[in-house]
């Protein structure tokens, strides 16, 4: 009744019928723009008649068989207007206008309004995909509110050895910075051919403008994510249950490990220790932080040792890790896999080496998701695999099951 009293009361141009798909329910938004955008103008859309289009599929069919050109005619071929499709100039197809208030699910091609996607906790409505989450959106999803208390939270990266280039430059002298350049010029360029030398040179100036000092890139990503280093650390409870947690933050160089990392994350185990409270740690990272060295590299067995204290401390005490994606590296080879229960949530990418090292070191191609999380689920090394709208259930009743009860006030030492 509201369709056709619409249509008879208001004018519209005679190639334009209402499209009812407005007025669907909020749970389907994401259909009906999908549906709204196909009837303007895409294939497959509505019955009704559409000019542009028809005039479009002649120009195709006139690009196909191009008719011969008049040598008498003054019009040139360039006045055929633009075939091209103007959604093809977007990123993944979604205009800008739809992009800032949708988000397009990489699983089902499901519209999502942003909106309600946080009240979803970052889960597609149509396919319960699990879209990424950062630090802060974890704490506030696991965390009762309130509760939240950081540890060493002004803790900050420095420049690995920020003095060594410097003493080295000073310490010789400039014209024998000279002298060592043109020896080592003139003997490479007479024994090296003149393409050889341009294509070095062409690799080196691309590999300069892209190299940006350590200290630069810490101080960009502390712009960008508001955080110190790539995990928070802290107490909080858990439906009033106390525990210590870390949370790893993918948006800060790939959630690295570095030297504040390990450290941060060895003193809260300490801290479980000492107050004898379970722990538990949600990982999210691309392995240990090469800018580094071999610093970041001794992380993981002094991580590795404070979970060994922690668990040979007081056997009630209990460690709990949750794989999200990606999680690979050296963070996949020590703490991340050293817990008492191993949780991952579905799809998650775990690996300890990418698939083209694999391919590449084996000589052998990889079967497509065979790291991710149910395969190796199925091979043992997840105890379970929990959906984001379950987790906080389930770690309550592993917890409660272990003996650590709700506190009966919000206060945590």
């Amino acid at each position: 009744m509201l369709v056709k009293f619409l249509n008879s009361k208001c004018c519209f141009s005679s190639n334009w019928s209402f499209n009812s798909i407005f007025f669907k329910t909020q749970s389907s938004w994401g259909d009906g723009i999908k549906s709204s955008w196909k009837a303007c103008g895409e294939s497959g859309g509505s019955d009704t008649p559409n000019p542009a289009k028809d005039n479009d599929l002649r120009i195709r069919e006139d690009s196909k068989n191009p008719k011969p050109k008049d040598p008498e005619s003054n019009v040139s071929d360039d006045t055929h207007p633009d075939d091209s499709d103007p959604k093809d100039s977007y990123p993944r197809g979604t205009p800008p206008h739809i992009a800032a208030l949708w988000v397009l699910c990489e699983d089902c091609n499901q519209l999502n309004y942003k909106r309600l996607l946080k009240e979803r906790n970052n889960m597609c409505e149509h396919c319960e995909y699990h879209f990424t989450m950062n630090s802060p959106e974890r704490i506030e999803f696991l965390i009762d509110p309130g509760t939240w208390h950081p540890i060493d939270e002004d803790m900050a990266s420095p420049d690995p050895d920020p003095s060594e280039s410097d003493s080295e430059e000073e310490d010789t002298p400039y014209e024998d910075h000279l002298d060592s350049y043109r020896i080592e010029s003139d003997s490479e360029e007479e024994d090296t051919p003149y393409a050889d030398c341009l294509d070095s040179y062409r690799i080196e100036s691309d590999s300069e403008e892209e190299d940006t000092p350590y200290e630069d890139r810490l101080d960009s990503y502390r712009k960008k994510t508001g955080l110190n280093e790539a995990v928070q650390t802290g107490v909080g409870q858990l439906n009033g249950i106390p525990v210590a947690f870390g949370i790893m933050e993918f948006e800060f160089m790939g959630g690295s490990m570095g030297s504040v990392v390990g450290e941060k994350i060895a003193r809260l185990v300490e801290y479980a220790i000492n107050q004898s409270l379970p722990l538990i740690i949600v990982c999210a990272s691309g392995g240990a932080r090469m800018q580094e060295g071999s610093v970041s590299l001794m992380q993981m067995a002094k991580i590795s040792c404070a979970l060994l204290d922690y668990d040979q401390f007081n056997s009630k005490l209990v460690y709990i890790s949750i794989l999200a994606s990606p999680t690979t590296g050296g963070v996949t080879a020590s703490f991340g896999t050293l817990a008492d229960l191993i949780l991952a949530e579905p799809n998650s990418y775990i690996a300890f080496a990418g698939k083209r090292v694999i391919e590449e070191t084996l000589k052998q191609p990889i079967p497509e998701g065979s790291q991710e999380a149910e395969p190796l689920f199925e091979k043992g090394i997840l105890d379970q695999i929990i959906p984001r709208k379950l987790l906080k259930h389930v770690l309550t009743d592993f917890l409660q099951f272990h003996g650590f009860n709700p506190l009966n006030s919000n206060s945590i030492k």
